[in-house]
């Protein structure tokens, strides 16, 4: 159960920055104990595979910030994000870290499964992230881009750390990401019949 939320925890926070997990698990097995990536899975610990994630997670943090930028940069992340999530549940649902010790119990036979699950965990998340953008934007005039890019990348950071640390608390985070989720819809659907509304009331007068 702890390698799924481990897993679950790193894609979902690959969904709103791809290279944050990535470059944080890369950095814990090469520098620390916590972590100890399987043999398939310890290219992530190199220093040349830890010096790019950090130059593109630079390039994705002020690209994220920028209104217009912003949502080209989440088309472009449309394939790079869920394959960042396959690849962190992946490494992470099979690796030894402080609260998983017997990684090989799961997934043992089907290796591809847990990166098919973290490509669909970090999809949904990218897609409900890239929905919600173009509405802050909108609604703030686009000085709610930089505001929300920042919240969403403490999230993914602290989200990937409580997956290796903590991963039962992985599950808050995925109830409030689902809880958003419902909300989001729900205030979309209000904003259209308002505007519905005001249009149908233009064309009475």
């Amino acid at each position: 159960m702890l390698e799924v939320l481990t897993g679950s925890g790193l894609a979902a926070s690959a969904g709103l920055n791809a290279y944050i997990p990535l470059l944080l698990m890369g950095l814990l097995a090469r520098y620390t104990d916590l972590m100890e990536l399987p043999s398939g899975w310890q290219w992530l610990g190199n220093g040349w595979v830890l010096l790019i994630l950090a130059v593109l997670l630079a390039v994705e943090v002020v690209a994220d910030k920028v209104p217009v930028v912003d949502h080209v940069n989440d088309v472009v992340q449309t394939v790079v994000r869920p394959t960042a999530g396959g690849l962190a549940f992946g490494a992470g649902s099979s690796s030894e870290t402080v609260t998983v010790s017997d990684p090989d119990t799961f997934f043992s036979s089907h290796q591809w499964v847990p990166v098919v699950v973290g490509v669909l965990i970090a999809l949904g998340v990218h897609l409900l992230k890239s929905a919600a953008r173009p509405v802050i934007n909108a609604t703030t005039a686009g000085f709610g881009a930089p505001v929300a890019s920042t919240a969403e990348d403490a999230t993914s950071a602290v989200m990937s750390v409580v997956a290796i640390l903590l991963p039962v608390l992985v599950l808050v985070f995925l109830v409030l990401l689902v809880a958003f989720f419902f909300w989001f819809l729900r205030r979309r659907r209000s904003r259209r019949r308002e505007g519905q509304a005001a249009r149908a009331a233009g064309f009475r007068v």
